[in-house]
């Protein structure tokens, strides 16, 4: 990355489902549409460039559902508080407070009884907690989205798209549902969650190869990704669980569910426990009974005895207790822990295994470094914070004014964590603006742009200010260098090389 800074647009019925696979709610006749050209898909789903009206819509919203990712079957506030008494121990406890109870000890009854509950509870109040975290986060799709309606521009719940609506998005929106373009102009997306890259995908609306990959399919927007840069008008061709990350939805709640090794551990523990328990009862009520010669009645009651005092009843509380410290002390950094056993299996986790990119991250860019004619600088600092060092000491502000003004993206302070709107690069060169600048940012207006494209390799924005009209430019080392009449421009591409190693 270089950066210079220079003075100075009536339906018929719809298609019905194929019989080719394409039998799912939410999506229309149409196959492979990242391969067909624009005009083709929108003749497919018998829609028009000018949007569908609103009967039009209202009839394919009953017919194909809202635009909404699968749930899992909630689990109710009674279910999940008897589901903490499923433990083979557990049932232990119970069986031995249902017979001190017969046997009229009810302090001991009592005494059981209080520990299985209190167990319960703790379960219970901390998995609302994750349950109601999980709830808050699981809504991935877009909850507004602007489209073409009765020929005019109009904004609509996410829910009420469908498939032939044409949406309008911009850099900063969420992509609502699987949309295949129809015109783009200087357009990226960011499609982490579906490929696990973090760098920006440029889209068009030219047709790919049918056999193209997911992540090269650049006629294509999906559910739940965002647009970084540039403006793109497109066709909805599915939504809800038909759109690619509806299916991932799908995939997962058809995944086999493991048993955690402490629970697994608890369990075998519990078995031998009570067939131990039990075999030395026995022993006792026949060596008793027919060596000692003692009374049925005395030596059963002094049995029961032995054996409810031999269960741990404080062991599943013990337990529960420390795996809900743990699931607090993960909840502090931002982890959400849904089921209290699992707690214990990260902690047995000995290979984690990632894509080549090792993406299991944030998603986050930062500047580290900084080169100018008067040297090298090293940025310190994490994420998007604009809080950082930079040494040695130099001038670096108008390399931070052309960072921070020659930019689409937008730094904001949400629950005491920085974030970005827009390009994680763009985000990235704000917080070094700002590191430069004190966190002080300098008020311009923008008079005119050429926004980024693949083509050209670079930005440029004109703008006016205290110090007057300034044009800014950022792109390629080797786009940017090009434009200054004095530059070594060799000893520049050396730099670049050397930077990015």
């Amino acid at each position: 990355m270089a950066i210079l800074d220079h003075p100075e647009r009536t339906p018929s019925k719809p298609a019905r489902a194929s019989a080719a696979g394409e039998n799912r709610p939410g999506v229309m006749n149409i196959s492979e549409p990242h391969a067909r050209s624009a005009a083709d898909c929108v003749a497919a789903l018998y829609a028009r460039p000018e949007g569908l009206d609103s009967a039009e819509a209202g009839r394919r919203l009953a017919e194909f559902g809202p635009n909404r990712l699968p749930e899992p079957s909630p689990r109710g506030p009674m279910r999940r508080f008897f589901a903490q008494f499923h433990n083979v121990l557990i049932y232990v406890l119970l069986g031995a407070a249902f017979v001190t109870g017969i046997l009229q000890h009810w302090v001991d009854t009592g005494v059981i009884l209080a520990v299985v509950v209190a167990n319960a509870m703790i379960g219970f109040l901390q998995e609302g907690k994750a349950e109601a975290a999980m709830a808050a986060i699981r809504d991935m799709l877009a909850p507004h989205a602007a489209v073409l309606r009765d020929g005019t521009r109009t904004t609509v719940e996410g829910a009420a798209l469908v498939p032939g609506d044409i949406v309008l998005l911009e850099a900063g929106d969420k992509v609502p549902a699987d949309i295949r373009l129809i015109e783009a102009r200087g357009l990226a997306a960011q499609e982490a969650i579906l490929s696990g890259e973090s760098v920006p995908v440029d889209k068009s609306e030219a047709p790919v190869a049918a056999d193209a990959a997911l992540g090269d399919r650049r006629s294509m927007l999906w559910s739940g990704t965002l647009v970084t840069q540039g403006s793109a008008r497109g066709l909805v061709v599915a939504t809800g669980r038909a759109t690619e990350i509806g299916r991932i939805g799908g995939m997962l709640a058809d995944v086999e569910r493991l048993t955690t090794p402490l629970v697994d551990q608890m369990d075998r523990f519990a078995r031998w426990l009570s067939f131990l328990i039990l075999l030395v009862a026995g022993l006792l009520l026949v060596y008793g009974y027919f060596v000692g010669h003692h009374a049925f009645g005395e030596i059963f009651m002094a049995v029961v005895g032995v054996a409810v005092a031999a269960i741990p009843e404080g062991l599943p509380a013990v337990m529960t207790i420390t795996l809900a410290i743990g699931v607090q002390a993960m909840a502090k950094r931002n982890a959400i822990v849904r089921r209290l056993p699992a707690i214990e299996a990260i902690g047995s986790v000995s290979v984690v295994c990632t894509d080549k990119t090792g993406t299991l991250t944030r998603n986050e860019m930062v500047v580290v470094a900084a080169w100018t004619p008067e040297g090298e600088f090293v940025v310190d600092g994490e994420g998007y914070a604009p809080e950082g060092r930079i040494s040695p000491q130099g001038d670096l502000s108008r390399l931070a004014r052309a960072a921070m003004q020659c930019n689409d993206a937008g730094l904001s302070l949400k629950g005491g964590q920085w974030h970005v709107e827009g390009d994680p690069m763009e985000g990235a060169l704000i917080a070094f603006a700002r590191k430069v600048a004190g966190g002080v940012a300098e008020t311009v207006r923008r008079l005119d742009a050429v926004p980024f494209d693949s083509r050209h390799r670079f930005m440029a924005v004109l703008t006016e200010g205290a110090a007057g009209r300034n044009v800014l430019v950022k792109g390629a080392p080797e786009r940017v260098v090009r434009m200054c009449r004095e530059a070594d421009v060799h000893g520049w591409h050396l730099r670049a090389e050397a930077l990015a190693r």
